[in-house]
């Protein structure tokens, strides 16, 4: 019962304050899950305020997943630039082009069809298949973590308390308003639930939250530093008599594949 209660709570509170975005589409399932995807791969990674200018100049020059499949990848590249992380970039090119192809331009709505797109993890499958078709997938990022870590008073290293978090995140998951709730709970995490300076005296779970006016708060949920790694390269600039600078596109696999670079 008091899991009901909980999610009610945040959906009403994200019924009155909830953010309007691009993407978003409040009171169910969007209409249109090829925004959801766009929205998706941008915003991994990258905050809101960065991806919104981004979103809106992809969707003008890409409105529809045929419009993406059929685009280059040097056109594809030029809309992402300054966005970084170009892997999503050609993820989500190649992901389009997998739903016009193997998929007749239907957008699959079952787990397994979904995560045989291109650059879709657990996270980006549960957040997809529940605001564009509203099923009751439990979206869980950093966001969702330290939430649950808050609101049970979670304080073992973030590594050991996963599957506990997973496991909560889950029965509090709303099945009647799966798409709103995904939503409301990432809310929840960007606007009031933050890492520093909690808004916990707005925060419609503080009746219920154990971690609320306790002096470690800000210090959940716990994680185990990670020692730093010093990376050291050079970059030649080579020029012929003309002036012009020899650039090379990239031929190796990995994060900034297809890109062009000085050698």
């Amino acid at each position: 019962m008091l899991q009901k209660n909980l999610a009610d709570l945040l959906l009403a509170w994200y019924k009155e304050n909830g953010r309007d975005l691009p993407w978003r589409y409040k009171g169910g399932a969007h209409p249109n899950p090829y925004v959801v995807l766009v929205s998706e791969f941008m915003l991994q990674q990258t905050t809101v305020t960065t991806v919104i200018p981004y979103f809106h100049r992809f969707m003008e020059r890409f409105p529809t997943v045929y419009d993406l499949a059929k685009a280059t990848d040097e056109e594809v590249y030029q809309l992402w630039q300054g966005l970084g992380y170009y892997t999503r970039a050609r993820s989500l090119h190649a992901s389009a082009k997998m739903i016009v192809d193997d998929f007749n331009g239907i957008f699959p709505h079952m787990r397994e069809d979904v995560l045989k797109l291109k650059g879709i993890g657990t996270y980006t499958v549960a957040s997809f298949l529940a605001l564009a078709f509203n099923q009751p997938e439990t979206v869980i990022d950093g966001n969702v973590m330290r939430i649950m870590a808050r609101l049970y008073h979670l304080t073992r290293p973030l590594d050991e308390i996963k599957d506990d978090i997973r496991k909560k995140a889950m029965a509090l998951t709303s099945h009647k308003e799966p798409a709103d709730y995904a939503s409301a709970i990432m809310d929840l995490g960007a606007t009031i639930c933050t890492p520093k300076k909690p808004l916990c005296m707005v925060c419609p779970w503080q009746q219920y939250c154990k971690s609320k006016d306790l002096p470690d708060l800000e210090q959940i949920p716990t994680r185990k530093k990670l020692a730093k790694k010093e990376q050291h390269g050079y970059v030649y600039l080579i020029y012929n008599d003309k002036g012009e600078v020899f650039i090379r596109k990239r031929t190796e696999k990995g994060l900034l594949f297809g890109l062009y670079e000085f050698p």
